[in-house]
């Protein structure tokens, strides 16, 4: 089967294959790391971890970058606010980033480039675009593109350099340029930059790199002059990647990225996410709030990608309830079901079918909500048809029905994360009880029995059960 992605640069579906035939080449666009990232980033940074999976599926290598934004104007005023060097304030943001994307299951990315560790590579390009025409100083020391030197400008976004189409946007920062349509790429030093060490030399003067440029640079410094996939969100089509386009492909002269892909905004319980209504949360307000990371994912990927995601308490708690039903069809596969020679359940030609419409729910576009549909009528069937054979199941149909489940989950990750909670989990309690335990035997030493029933009571609340032994005391869950 043919995976299809629809590309934003020619806005039709089109049949995805690597450039090369082997390696899918895939920058995203990352995280800004001025304040934690919420939800509706981790919408589109969960999007890229599917992506991820389904291309690892189809069989070909993988070549995934996304940087962090650790220079720009929100970093810098973040800095500033807080009376520390540029890097100080943004190192500990990319760890939290970090292990936010740990928390969810999202995999590693091949690299994380920071943008302060390019600005040389930004100055030569920069230099390149000079010399092609497409580039201009400004008085002050900035550097300018010149939009109406590149004819291609608006292919992306339909804002053509001859109109006044999003002009208002692109008219963004507080430079000196001839028109007003054109961007900087190359800031001239404020007296906040230099405050927290955001200033590099430059031919130009002391400044520092436009954002545009970061990604450009970035982009083509780990993976090639052309990506096989671009993504982000759809906040980021016009201008960023309109100028990303311009000023990779003004200074390589070859196409920057064969796809692009663009990920729908979500609202949380019906609304905009917005400050002032107080609906945006991180991650780890959610987990606060009780909510497990496995719903947390199954949500953000509830809906495909290009459709808009309703972000609802409601909607936690369903995605919890269907993460348990998974957990508890893992188990009864792994743990319950009774091997039997002689049974037909039938659950290999159940795995077939599953497996036959998870693949092609992938093959549409990421179509993230069909695929969980495929699982999750792969779990109906699959119980009720160890219901009818009493629990009992041939040793091959069960390690398909193990396999099948196992795939679907490698690209969605539910399980992934749920069991691993679930071990993490079962540390802590085991942690906890050995420290009862202890305490416990403290107190029966002190003839202290009130409190030693205390304990065992308090243990016998979280299902642990004692066993006073002349080797000590044991315990097991459950009785």
């Amino acid at each position: 089967m043919t995976l299809k992605l629809y590309n934003s640069l020619t806005r039709s579906v089109e049949a995805f294959a690597p450039g090369d035939g082997t390696t899918v080449r895939v920058y995203g666009c990352g995280p800004t790391i001025y304040a934690r990232a919420h939800i509706g980033n981790f919408r589109t940074f969960i999007v890229y971890d599917f992506l991820h999976r389904v291309l690892e599926r189809k069989g070909w290598d993988v070549r995934f970058a996304v940087n962090f934004t650790d220079v720009d104007d929100k970093t810098i005023d973040g800095a500033a606010r807080e009376g520390v060097a540029l890097n100080d304030f943004t190192a500990p943001l990319g760890e939290v980033f970090l292990q936010d994307m740990e928390t969810l299951g999202i995999k590693h990315f091949d690299v994380i480039p920071l943008a302060t560790d390019h600005v040389e590579e930004m100055v030569q390009w920069i230099q390149r675009l000079e010399a092609a025409g497409l580039a201009y100083p400004a008085e002050d020391g900035s550097v300018y593109f010149r939009i109406s030197a590149f004819p291609k400008y608006g292919r992306l976004s339909g804002n053509r350099a001859d109109g006044d189409s999003g002009r208002s946007r692109i008219d963004a920062d507080e430079y000196e340029k001839d028109d007003v349509r054109d961007f900087v790429l190359w800031k001239a030093a404020k007296d906040v930059d230099r405050q927290v060490g955001a200033v590099w030399e430059s031919p130009w003067g002391p400044g520092r790199p436009g954002w545009h440029l970061e990604c450009s640079v970035l982009s083509i410094s780990c993976l090639g002059e052309t990506l096989d996939i671009h993504l982000g969100g759809e906040d980021l089509l016009f201008p960023h990647h309109e100028n990303e386009i311009a000023q990779s492909e003004g200074a390589t002269g070859r196409p920057f990225a064969r796809f692009w892909l663009h990920t729908k905004h979500l609202r949380v319980e019906g609304r905009k996410m917005s400050k002032s209504l107080g609906n945006v949360f991180t991650v780890q307000d959610l987990l606060d709030k009780g909510h497990p990371p496995a719903a947390i994912r199954h949500l953000l990927i509830s809906a495909q990608y290009r459709k808009e995601l309703n972000f609802t308490e409601s909607g936690l708690e369903g995605s919890a309830r269907a993460v348990e039903r998974l957990v508890a069809l893992h188990r009864r596969l792994h743990h319950e079901v009774i091997e039997d020679g002689g049974t037909e359940a039938g659950l290999a030609g159940l795995a077939e079918t599953a497996l036959a419409s998870f693949d092609a729910a992938l093959d549409d576009d990421l179509n993230s909500s069909e695929a969980l549909a495929a699982l999750f009528v792969f779990l109906k069937e699959v119980n009720g048809a160890l219901d009818r054979s009493g629990g009992r199941a041939a040793p091959d149909e069960l390690e398909a029905a193990r396999e099948a489940l196992a795939a679907m989950d490698r690209v969605l990750g539910l399980l992934e994360v749920a069991l691993r909670m679930d071990v993490d989990d079962d540390q802590e309690l085991a942690s906890w009880v050995e420290e009862m335990i202890a305490q416990r035997k403290e107190a029966r030493a002190s003839k202290d029995w009130g409190r030693a029933d205390e304990i065992r009571d308090a243990l016998a609340d979280r299902g642990v059960v004692l066993e006073d032994t002349a080797q000590g005391t044991r315990w097991k869950q459950g009785a």
